[in-house]
């Protein structure tokens, strides 16, 4: 499947995901500016921390870009319907076009979205069948990225050996505001935020209840039956292959209805 580009033309949501990106270009290159990278140079910590957490870094916005910009499961205008599955498409009341069931029409962006989850803002995009996982990828990923900074921010004042190259009295007057109180609260705010998003849809994806239909007391035995997490995932990131659900740039296919999952892989 082609990697193909999907935006949305809408200013609070390029708002939104500036604040995001922000946030992510603070925490990837100010903090290993003043903490990560100096200490490494005096050799307080080993290379490995420093590759992991530019990894980290680096698969959060791959994360924020592919969940921002895949097709969430955009209808078309004229939709190809299978005979056999007709009588599970219904119309939507609000674009006059058919939709599988469980589709929900988008007001913000105008259309209706295979599986829709909720409009996420953040990321100034639905949240539909096509890009859950991304999405759940980068709220892994953010958690990830917030635990690694608070991490070294604990570790700046309290574990690791003061810098011989550094005047201290200065760098504290300088920069001890942005790391100790901007960057933890950041840090705090971050991995509580996306830890309860997470939470939220990884319980979602378990039950095979969307967002939507929870707040819309949504009860059906059909769709709200738990699952193995196994096959829950491996039908919400498109392939059994554990190691790719981590993997943002990659395309995803729908699993066939008859597969079981096998667990070694």
């Amino acid at each position: 499947m082609k990697l193909r580009l999907h935006f949305v033309v809408d200013p609070m949501g390029w708002l939104c995901i500036s604040l995001v990106f922000g946030i992510w270009l603070y925490n990837s290159f100010f903090v290993p500016k003043l903490v990560l990278l100096p200490h490494y140079d005096e050799g307080h910590i080993p290379w490995a921390i420093v590759v992991c957490y530019y990894i980290a870094s680096a698969l959060c916005l791959a994360a924020l870009f592919r969940a921002s910009t895949a097709d969430p499961g955009r209808l078309p205008v004229d939709p190809h319907i299978p005979h056999s599955e007709r009588e599970h498409w219904e119309l939507c009341n609000k674009c006059n076009l058919m939709r599988p069931k469980r589709s929900h029409h988008c007001s913000r962006c105008g259309h209706c979205v295979r599986r829709m989850d909720h409009h996420c803002p953040w990321i100034n995009n639905c949240v539909g069948e096509d890009n859950h996982w991304l999405f759940l990828q980068l709220c892994f990923y953010a958690q990830v990225l917030s635990l690694f900074t608070l991490v070294l921010d604990f570790c700046q004042y309290y574990y690791f050996q003061p810098l011989t190259r550094l005047d201290q009295e200065k760098f504290t007057t300088r920069h001890e505001l942005a790391l100790l109180r901007i960057s933890a609260l950041m840090g705090v705010v971050m991995l509580g935020g996306m830890s309860s998003l997470f939470y939220t849809q990884m319980t979602g994806i378990l039950s095979d209840t969307t967002t939507i239909e929870k707040m819309a007391h949504f009860s059906n035995e059909t769709y709200g039956s738990k699952r193995a997490w196994q096959w829950a995932l491996a039908e919400v990131c498109g392939t059994r292959w554990k190691l790719l659900w981590l993997l943002p740039l990659r395309g995803r296919q729908p699993l066939q209805a008859g597969h079981h999952f096998r667990t070694p892989v």
